[in-house]
């Protein structure tokens, strides 16, 4: 059960009037310099992997970053651990948020989506009710599949079908539990004690959850983001998916247009360069501040990101004059500017050359080798 519901009414505005204006003032000028960039796409891309990486370094697991490329392109060098399931479902949830209009994932179809897709990288994968999320969760994004979600285009019929596909979904959950336990057993009895904290009402804290949300609707959009995350937290809404409450509070930021349908603020990224004490502090004016130094932290970061891959941009370029018309590199430059990292399978892939053609030309580039190995090594930019 909730011990105390979160309180909205001691907002401590004075601490937060300077922060959250500037966190406003970066994040647009971010998103304004992304949005006019060559290179936006590329850097998008980047900070869907690299803050995939830090939500897990925030809930204290380690993923390293080409071993997520690499599962991604689905490319392993060996067996998927726990740790990088997690890091996919949180890579995914972040692509699917970011191909969807700006209100979705906050509606009630989002929510139930981006909760089986939390519930579905937990260790309850194997129940039926677990395998009807799963279902739906596969249908809401059956095209994602072998593809980037950023390639996809949402239309209102697409998000009808979401709809259809949610409803489905829960007639499935539904059946599954009554034929598996009958109308005498509760849904609380079916999960694993080993596993789940059985009283641990995740709907309740859920609904807890969005019922701050609803009246700090009213608050700047900055601050409602602030608000929604800190409550996540203090509800401790889901068990096994802590992360995607720094996904819906960066959500809120795009419903608002802080930032563009395109780009999701890495907010993950941000919280990683705060002090764990502070961002857990037991005043909620000190975890407050802390987020929306978060935000800043993440747009500042984003700003030198996309400095790198624009200064990244133009010296590739000036290695290509003179090229003669049949060369590769081009097609080479626009895959890393496209990835983080590149291995030679997907260089050969891509440009339909041979693994060692693929180092050839990569060498001829100038890549830098990431990852320190002398098998399965990945390049991407200095």
């Amino acid at each position: 059960m909730i011990s105390m519901p979160y309180d909205l009414t001691k907002l401590p505005i004075q601490s937060l009037l300077r922060p959250i204006s500037d966190a406003g003032t970066v994040l647009a000028r971010l998103d304004e310099r992304i949005a006019r960039s060559a290179v936006g796409e590329g850097f998008i891309e980047r900070m869907h992997f690299a803050d995939a990486c830090a939500s897990l370094w925030i809930d204290g697991e380690l993923v390293h970053l080409e071993d997520m490329v690499l599962h991604d392109a689905g490319h392993d060098i060996r067996t998927p651990t726990h740790e990088l399931t997690i890091g996919r479902d949180v890579l995914r949830s972040r692509r699917r948020i970011a191909s969807q209009p700006p209100g979705w994932a906050l509606s009630p179809v989002g929510l139930l989506t981006l909760r089986q897709a939390g519930s579905a990288g937990s260790l309850d994968r194997d129940s039926a009710e677990g395998n009807a999320g799963a279902r739906a969760d596969r249908a809401s994004v059956e095209t994602e599949e072998g593809e980037d979600a950023a390639e996809q285009n949402s239309s209102p019929f697409d998000a009808e079908l979401a709809a259809i596909d949610a409803l489905l979904a829960r007639s499935d959950a539904v059946i599954e539990k009554a034929r598996r336990t009958g109308p005498a057993k509760s849904a609380r009895a079916e999960k694993d004690p080993l596993v789940y904290d059985l009283d641990w009402d995740e709907d309740a804290r859920f609904e807890e959850w969005r019922g701050v949300v609803r009246q700090a609707q009213d608050l700047p959009a900055v601050l409602q983001a602030i608000v929604a995350l800190d409550a996540w937290n203090e509800l401790s809404v889901l068990q096994h998916a802590p992360w995607l409450g720094r996904l819906l509070a960066a959500s809120i930021l795009r419903q608002a247009g802080v930032t563009t349908a395109a780009h999701l603020a890495a907010l993950n990224l941000g919280l990683k360069s705060i002090a764990v004490d502070r961002r857990r502090h037991r005043h909620s004016e000190t975890r407050l501040v802390a987020i929306a130094h978060g935000l800043i932290a993440a747009a500042e970061i984003g700003l030198k990101e996309h400095d790198r891959l624009v200064l990244a941009r133009t010296l590739f370029e000036r290695k290509l004059e003179g090229r003669r018309t049949s060369s590769r590199l081009p097609e080479l430059v626009e895959l890393v500017m496209a990835k983080p990292l590149v291995s030679a399978k997907m260089v050969g892939k891509t440009l339909g050359v041979t693994p060692q053609a693929a180092r050839r030309i990569v060498m001829e580039l100038g890549l830098r080798e990431m990852t320190g190995r002398g098998r399965f090594r990945a390049w991407g930019i200095v």
